[in-house]
């Protein structure tokens, strides 16, 4: 009787470990942080087990401006180092800060599109610098494959000119926005082929496809909208006009979007717009105040975390529950919103 009472407290004491071990675990969170790069783009998935993804390092030189950003936003979410640095394409503000991000701070591994498509200009250089960097620690990605990540899932829209070829799950239908969609030009360019990437973490959906444009866009969501909708939506190529297609952003249906802006770069007005006027009326984030938009194509001043052209590059912040509840941060002024689950 004795031995019997000692092993129903030992398999209840168990149980009791357990089940405080899976409460925490799902107690835990999702961390964004939208690092201002001065319109270039860098933005750090923080899991809710501490494993940490960066989407592109900002530009080069500045005395190691934004590669300091990166890193005090990594100390900001208690990191040491940083496991996956994932790189959209290979234009000078997304990949330039490769080699001064990896002088600062430890990184496990580089993903990408793989070979860039442009031969001219600084791409070339840009392109090269990454590969001594990144050497043998390089993964090249494609539509539909995962990023190994625990805690969350992290699946590849777009790459190298290609996208999902097969609807997602609960996705997959008509999209009426197709047919006034303007037709645009074929882009050559590297944006043309962004690694895009899909962040899920039980009911919350975040998605960067980094600076795509607007035929690439149309593509993914047209006749069919291939993604569904999203919670949170970073506006592609800080908010360029070039990008953002009413097709793509409207199907989203974000419950807000962030813009990765300059203070002269990016942020345009017809962009702006687009993103204000998606079901619901989200509301916009911005790293910057959009100089030449004007007031009327800037939000308001609590939602903007520089809000002068010269500014110390303070961050917006993303911390999102599995239930789909997440919370905005302007890290200027304190401000902050959340979004309740639907």
């Amino acid at each position: 009787m004795q031995r019997s009472s000692k092993l129903m407290l030992k398999t209840l004491t168990m149980l009791l470990i357990l089940f405080a071990g899976t409460s925490a675990a799902a107690g835990k969170e999702l961390k964004i942080y939208f690092i201002d790069v001065e319109g270039g783009q860098s933005t750090l998935i923080v899991g809710p087990t501490g494993e940490s993804l960066l989407v592109d390092a900002g530009w080069p030189g500045n005395g190691g401006r934004d590669a300091d950003r990166i890193v005090a936003a990594a100390k900001d979410a208690g990191l040491t180092q940083i496991d996956y640095v994932v790189l959209t394409h290979y234009h000078m503000d997304h990949t330039g800060g490769v080699p001064q991000l990896a002088d600062k701070i430890k990184v496990g591994k580089f993903v990408d599109h793989g070979a860039s498509v442009e031969t001219d200009g600084n791409t070339p250089e840009i392109f090269a610098a990454y590969k001594k960097v990144a050497g043998d620690r390089r993964m090249t990605v494609k539509p539909g494959d995962f990023i190994p990540t625990k805690g969350m899932k992290v699946e590849v829209m777009t790459a190298a000119g290609q996208h999902i070829s097969t609807a997602l799950p609960g996705a997959g239908q008509a999209n009426p926005l197709c047919g006034s969609e303007p037709v645009s030009e074929v882009d050559t360019s590297e944006n043309a082929q962004s690694l895009g990437i899909l962040v899920t973490f039980g009911k919350f959906r975040f998605l960067d496809l980094g600076d795509l444009t607007k035929k690439k866009e149309v593509e993914l969501v047209c006749p069919n909208n291939l993604v569904g909708t999203v919670d949170l939506f970073l506006m592609e190529h800080h908010g360029g006009d070039t990008s953002n297609a009413k097709a793509l952003v409207h199907a989203l249906h974000p419950r807000a979007s962030v813009m990765e802006t300059g203070a002269k770069k990016g942020g345009d007005a017809a962009a702006w717009q687009i993103a204000h006027d998606a079901p619901g009326n989200p509301e916009v984030w911005q790293l910057h105040y959009a100089l030449a938009a004007g007031k009327e194509h800037n939000s308001k001043e609590e939602l903007i975390s520089n809000v002068d052209e010269k500014c110390e590059g303070k961050f917006i912040k993303a911390t999102a529950s599995a239930d789909g509840t997440f919370t905005l941060l302007n890290s200027r002024n304190g401000f902050s919103k959340t979004y309740e689950k639907k």
